[in-house]
């Protein structure tokens, strides 16, 4: 079955660095787009980055642009989210998700606690 399980995060102070990995199985990952979202507390899950199969195409939130990148290992199914520069407010639980054969599947998430 398909499944996404994401690691990497943590409690960092401001202005650091935390790579998320999102590990996949269950699919040909190769052939599919994935993307990261994210949850804070109170809040809507957003968008934070999207990735194509090939990964020649990245797309960002504006809250994000220049200081996350998106990036995929096809040969170890992974993708990852590197975040520097982080703030208080990018504090959420991330999510990875893909839509294969028109089905949503998420990962459980894993937290990021942003605070000095």
């Amino acid at each position: 079955q398909v499944q996404l399980v994401e690691s990497g995060g943590g409690l960092v102070q401001p202005g650091g660095s935390l790579r998320l990995s999102c590990a996949a199985s269950g699919f040909t990952f190769r052939n599919y787009a994935i993307n990261w979202y994210r949850q804070a507390p109170g809040k809507e899950r957003e968008l934070v980055a999207s990735i194509t199969s090939t990964g020649g195409s990245t797309n960002y939130a504006d809250s994000v642009q220049g200081r996350f990148t998106i990036s995929r290992d096809n040969a170890k199914n992974t993708v990852y989210l590197q975040m520097n520069s982080l703030k208080p407010e990018d504090t959420a639980v991330y999510y990875c998700h893909s839509i294969i054969r028109y089905f949503n599947y998420w990962g459980k998430g894993t937290l990021v606690t942003v605070s000095s």
